[in-house]
């Protein structure tokens, strides 16, 4: 079957909740992905930071082979050997004392959402059913009925209501904002360090600084969303260490397990994730050995593969020759290690045309809040690939 073959299978049988590149990828490797007729692209998206590791990482691929001809699921009613060495492997990693691991990014925020709310009533004793929690406008994460409830973006919440009360929404790299939202019933600050799906948008430097002191002056949590930004992403383990900032709560997911699996986690320390009684939270597939195993490996590519220095050499590198590209087209260059947005003026018509642009160069990337297009590849690319996309880059931001 040819890429229209496989497009129009997928339009006819498929629901339309996407709007992807016509590019249909049949086998990846590393940096690189290959379509159904053979074409090689470099992946400048990474799944949107799930691949920090590159495609089919040989390390994390042996692992989940291994423990898929072990045992893959034994649900939580049972207890299995990779799950505890995985806790004791992000404690070692990150510094925070407990996880609790789920599936999908999604499912964490919605983990650490009870979370700061039990926090709310027991520790902090806020009147049962009042506890607010803040939150970003332009923020992304996640769509489930409550996370859109706080969205700013109208398509992810027309028509979907009625929504989850208890939110507050304030602008995005403003913590005056924060701090003259906070009551007496705030029991939260969610935030991303980076807010990636809204355009790539990084706040003025202390930004970050200035919500965790606030947050600990009001006895309020700080929790960051660090699914996108973290586990190496921005040149950092977590976004938030670029202004010594430790959340209370700290989600992750995506590049969890490499791209393998689904696995996300809620990490912070005891007196907070202790709160939680059996039965009060759980997950069929949370934490399962088939996921831990593979988490396991993917964390280990990342440090003993430096993957982290990686990003912040090769992101600055990234960063500063795409600022330097002479464009009628650009308006700001911005971001941190490999994760980077380039805005287009208005006067552009938008990314979209120059991100198909970009995939007849053999370059797939993606564009995000209409105007921006999203460079986010493995963590493992170097700088001679760099060097080979930037031509066509360049090429492409000069089209008329």
């Amino acid at each position: 079957m040819n890429t229209q073959e496989y497009i129009e299978i997928e339009e006819l049988y498929g629901a339309h909740n996407y709007l992807p590149i016509d590019v249909v990828i049949e086998r990846g490797e590393g940096v690189w992905v290959y379509d159904v007729e053979g074409k090689k692209y470099l992946d400048c998206l990474s799944a949107y930071s799930a691949l920090n590791q590159g495609h089919v990482h040989p390390k994390i691929l042996a692992a989940l082979i291994k423990q898929a001809g072990k045992v893959t699921l034994t649900s939580r009613a049972f207890r299995n050997d990779q799950l505890p060495l995985l806790y004791k492997e992000l404690f070692d990693l990150t510094g925070y004392e407990m996880s609790l691991l789920m599936n999908s990014g999604a499912e964490a925020v919605e983990t650490a959402l009870k979370l700061a709310r039990k926090w709310g009533y027991e520790i902090k004793r806020i009147p049962r059913n009042q506890a607010e929690i803040i939150v970003c406008a332009g923020n992304f994460h996640g769509r489930t009925i409550t996370e859109i409830s706080f969205s700013s973006e109208p398509l992810y919440r027309d028509d979907f209501g009625p929504f989850t009360p208890g939110f507050i929404s304030v602008p995005y790299g403003a913590p005056e904002a924060i701090n003259k939202a906070i009551t007496q019933n705030t029991a939260a600050v969610l935030v991303e360090p980076i807010q990636g799906e809204g355009g790539v948008i990084v706040p003025p430097a202390g930004y970050l600084k200035k919500v965790s002191e606030i947050c600990r002056a009001n006895h309020v949590l700080l929790i960051a969303d660090e699914i996108q930004t973290g586990l190496g992403r921005t040149g950092k383990l977590f976004a938030a260490q670029y202004e010594n900032v430790r959340p209370d709560i700290t989600i992750i997911g995506k590049a969890l397990a490499g791209g393998f699996y689904p696995v996300s986690a809620v990490l912070a320390d005891k007196p907070l994730l202790g709160l939680f009684l059996p039965g009060e939270h759980g997950s069929t597939f949370g934490g399962n050995p088939l996921a831990a195993a593979t988490a396991r490996a993917a964390l280990g590519v990342i440090v003993e593969e430096k993957l982290i220095e990686r990003a912040a050499e090769m992101g600055e590198y990234f960063i500063e020759q795409l600022t330097e590209i002479p464009s009628p087209h650009v308006k700001e260059v911005r971001g941190k290690g490999l994760l980077i947005g380039v805005e287009l003026k208005k006067s552009a018509g938008g990314a979209r045309r120059f991100c198909e642009a970009l995939v007849m160069k053999g370059i797939l990337a993606k564009e995000t809040h209409v105007d921006t297009i999203r460079f986010a590849p493995p963590l493992v690319i170097d700088k001679a690939t760099i060097d080979w996309a930037l031509p066509s880059i360049r090429e492409v931001l000069n089209v008329k």
